[in-house]
C-alpha cells in the first residue's frame, strides 16, 4: 500500500521538523555561548557534575537538530526528545518552583505541549520528502 502525501501535508511536516530543530538549535546555541552559565543553572537545580551534564545536554541537543533536519533516526530521536523535555520540565520548572514564581507553572505546562508534538511526530515519522531513510522504525512496510 502506497502512502501518498499531499502538498499541504508535506509542507506541514517540513515546517514542524524545522520548528523542532530550531527549538533545540536555540537551546544548544545558548549552551555553547556560555557553557559555564548552563552548568551553573544545572548546579542550582541540585544536579552533580554540572559541567559534564551541560556538555551531555549540548551533544544530545545537537544530535536532535541533525535528526530533525535530516529525518534520520527520526522516530527514536522524537521519543528521546520527548523524554528529555519531560525531564527538563520537572527538573527546572516543576512543582517545587511554582511557589516562588507562578510563571514557572506556565513554563512547566509548555513542556507538555511540546512533548505532545514530539510524540505525534514520533508516530507519524519525518514524512516522505527531504527525509533520510536510515533509522526509520516500522515505516518500510507501509
Amino acid at each position: 500500500m502506497e502512502n501518498t502525501q499531499s502538498t499541504w501535508q508535506t509542507a506541514a511536516i517540513l515546517i514542524a521538523r524545522l520548528i523542532f530543530a530550531a527549538v533545540f538549535l536555540m537551546a544548544v546555541s545558548f549552551k555553547f555561548m556560555d557553557m559555564g552559565a548552563t552548568a551553573g543553572y544545572i548546579a542550582a537545580a541540585g544536579f552533580p557534575l554540572p559541567l559534564f551534564l551541560a556538555w551531555c545536554a549540548a551533544v544530545l541537543e545537537a544530535l536532535l537538530v541533525v535528526a530533525f533536519l535530516s529525518g534520520a533516526f527520526f522516530t527514536p530521536a522524537a521519543i528521546i526528545a520527548a523524554v528529555y523535555v519531560i525531564f527538563l520540565g520537572f527538573s527546572f520548572h516543576g512543582p517545587s518552583h511554582w511557589a516562588g514564581n507562578q510563571a514557572e507553572f506556565g513554563s512547566f505546562v509548555d513542556h507538555f505541549v511540546f512533548v505532545a508534538g514530539l510524540l505525534f511526530a514520533a508516530v507519524h515519522g519525518p514524512g516522505s520528502v527531504l527525509a533520510a531513510t536510515v533509522g526509520r522504525l516500522g515505516r518500510e512496510t507501509e
